[in-house]
């Protein structure tokens, strides 16, 4: 199965695990070797490879027995900076978006008498 955007979420996350258990089982490691190794329960290791919701963490600590924490990379690449905003911030990165309101009008402060 390829990983398409009009994939299910419970069919991504079993794809997922079915390419984890293969990954396990081409370094012939049981699924509690593997657990004790990444840090996380046996059950839990299951639960990741049917396919049901488990906590990033651990997804990330299995991927780092199986040596396949690198492979992140290709799944969300470091964007790069466009260069009309390199240009602005002048190679410093960018830390937060800005606003897409305009600025308000500035008007004179209202005070007593104006209303004559």
């Amino acid at each position: 199965m390829r990983f398409l955007e009009d994939n299910s979420d419970k069919a991504t996350l079993i794809e997922l695990g079915k390419r984890v258990a293969r990954h396990r089982l081409n370094r012939n490691l049981t699924q509690s070797a593997l657990a004790d190794e990444a840090g996380i329960s046996e059950r839990t290791m299951i639960r990741l490879e049917q396919g049901q919701s488990s906590q990033l963490l651990n997804f990330i600590r299995v991927l780092r027995v199986l040596d396949l924490l690198e492979n992140l990379e290709a799944l969300i690449p470091e964007p790069p900076i466009s260069p009309i905003q390199q240009v602005k911030m002048q190679g410093k990165r960018r830390k937060r978006a800005s606003s897409p309101t305009d600025k308000p009008e500035t008007k004179e402060p209202w005070s007593w008498g104006d209303n004559e």
